[in-house]
């Protein structure tokens, strides 16, 4: 069997695991496995008990992967997520004990109840996949993901994120409520308990590493990376814009592209894959200006607007 059939298998059989314990968001656990397979960090917001939490043990379950969980609030400290070091008196010397972090899979729930000086310990460990304490660096298991959750209708006792921490997520997704049939489905299912504690691992963290790196063998041609480019630019030149997306956002929406183009089985990125990732790549990494936003200009409007007002490539074949 060829590497690229295998990975596919695995792929469709996590996707599978997913799709038993979120019932009706096909697409939305299609982006999470873009993001994770792209090597990104994913912002899901959303109001409590649409499944966030589940979706993502299904995902660490499904991987064999280590999996840990922050219930992130005011009193959480920096080290309570990124480890202290410990004076032993015996041997009279410190000894790093690590913190959650030290994961494959990394749940911060409810992310915006911890405060900025916490967030900010999450920074290091989103860019750089490491942490540092007391001016040692430790390395952080490879592949690392952070899956965030926050509560866009609860304001009391939360911190704003910042635009440096957004610009970290890859993708900033929501789940919703189900539809009526999904949601008579859900009781069915539910009777008999949660169905991620049913789960099995259908492959491990190494074969993930390794599909990660297949991506990077997907093929960009130059005028849809031009497109790319030209979509990341507009955001910083669009009147209701007051800060445009970042080159990270460049380089990260790349990579989200041709993820997406892999798990759709192809060796080759297409334009529609940018339309399709740009309105989740893009809206959490720009801010709008307060005039806009007075007039209920959101960020995934301006996305909208620019992606109608540039012209995608088309092939001679089409």
């Amino acid at each position: 069997m060829s590497a690229r059939k295998e990975s596919m298998q695995v792929i469709a059989a996590v996707r599978s695991n997913l799709e038993s314990c979120i019932l009706g968001k096909s697409f939305e656990i299609e982006l999470l496995l873009t993001a994770l397979l792209a090597g990104g960090h994913v912002l899901i917001e959303d109001v409590p008990g649409t499944g966030k939490t589940q979706m993502i043990k299904a995902l660490a379950k499904s991987m064999s992967g280590q999996y840990r969980r922050i219930q992130c609030n005011p009193d959480i400290l920096p080290s309570d997520i990124t480890g202290v070091s410990i004076f032993h008196p015996r041997d009279e010397q410190f000894y790093f004990r690590p913190g959650p972090v030290m994961t494959n899979i990394l749940l911060a729930d409810e992310i915006n109840r911890a405060t900025t000086k916490t967030q900010s310990a999450l920074l290091e460990v989103m860019e750089e996949r490491s942490v540092t304490v007391d001016g040692e660096t430790h390395p952080l298991p490879h592949p690392f993901m952070l899956c965030a959750t926050q509560n866009p209708i609860d304001f009391e006792g939360t911190y704003m994120l910042p635009e440096a921490q957004l610009d970290r997520f890859m993708m900033k997704i929501t789940l919703g409520y189900p539809d009526e049939q999904t949601e008579r489905n859900l009781l069915r299912h539910g009777a008999a308990g949660q169905p991620v504690d049913r789960l099995e691992p259908v492959t491990d963290m190494q074969h993930i590493a390794d599909i990660q790196q297949e991506i990077r063998n997907v093929h960009l041609d130059e005028s849809v990376s031009d497109y790319l480019v030209s979509v990341i630019r507009h955001t910083r030149e669009h009147a209701s814009v007051l800060l445009g997306a970042s080159p990270r956002a460049t380089l990260s929406f790349m990579m989200a592209v041709k993820a997406y183009a892999f798990i759709q089985n192809r060796d080759y990125v297409l334009p529609d894959d940018v339309k399709k990732l740009a309105p989740y790549v893009i809206p959490h990494r720009i801010l709008p200006r307060p005039e806009a936003r007075m007039e209920r200009m959101s960020s995934e409007r301006i996305v909208s607007q620019i992606l109608e007002q540039i012209h995608a490539p088309v092939s001679m074949g089409q």
